[in-house]
């Protein structure tokens, strides 16, 4: 008889276990929808509105569920773009919750959502002004970049982010050979609204490099 509970207790667990992550995985691509929506269908004077409402959501996802990265990526990500869209010196505050997010998650599991942190974390690193503005850091930016296309050499996002670092950095001939693996990359399935607003970015990045070459 206590074999027995001890079975059904178990089942249960697991099916609460699923029903959660269900759950986590559902609200993550509703936040995934909404971002790419906030950024790239969102006016500029109403974007930073938009991206707060979103940051006060994702922070409430990752708080119910600590122990997974992809929740902690995606609250960063989205406090990204609530950087962005504030700018000025009141954005810093959270592009360092972003890049602490991000760390955080890599000590959970660094190939969670097929190495974003690292994409991410890159992307700030050279985004952010250096010291004493800021904590940007063109070293670190193009390791974590280059960490990222380990993960995912064919993905979408680290080429383009890889491609815009190295015309920054006048690297033309190289950002347009990524540009190029960027705009070639495979689809993401569920994910049509950020690969659009994505290719539109590869594109703008792709003729700026090209005037420059």
């Amino acid at each position: 008889m206590k074999k027995l509970i001890a079975i059904m207790a178990l089942a249960l667990l697991a099916v609460t276990a699923a029903h959660a992550g269900n759950e986590l995985d559902g609200a993550i691509v509703r936040l995934q929808h909404d971002w790419a929506k906030a950024n790239y269908h969102t006016a500029k004077d109403e974007q930073e509105a938009a991206f707060k409402t979103l940051a006060d959501r994702a922070h409430q996802i990752s708080a119910t569920r600590p122990d997974k990265a992809e929740a902690m990526i995606w609250e960063a990500i989205v406090q990204s773009g609530y950087a962005k869209a504030k700018g000025g010196i009141g954005a810093l505050k959270h592009a360092e919750q972003a890049r602490d997010l991000l760390r955080a998650s890599l000590k959970l599991n660094p190939q969670a959502l097929q190495g974003s942190a690292y994409t991410s974390l890159g992307s700030l690193y050279y985004k952010v002004p250096r010291w004493p503005l800021g904590f940007g850091d063109k070293k670190k930016a193009r390791e974590y970049l280059e960490k990222a296309l380990q993960v995912n050499p064919d993905g979408i996002d680290p080429n383009y982010f890889y491609a815009d670092f190295l015309l920054e950095q006048g690297e033309t001939a190289k950002a347009i050979e990524y540009f190029n693996k960027a705009l070639n990359a495979p689809a993401r399935p569920g994910r049509e609204d950020a690969d659009a607003g994505r290719r539109a970015d590869i594109e703008e990045g792709l003729q700026k490099a090209k005037q420059r070459s």
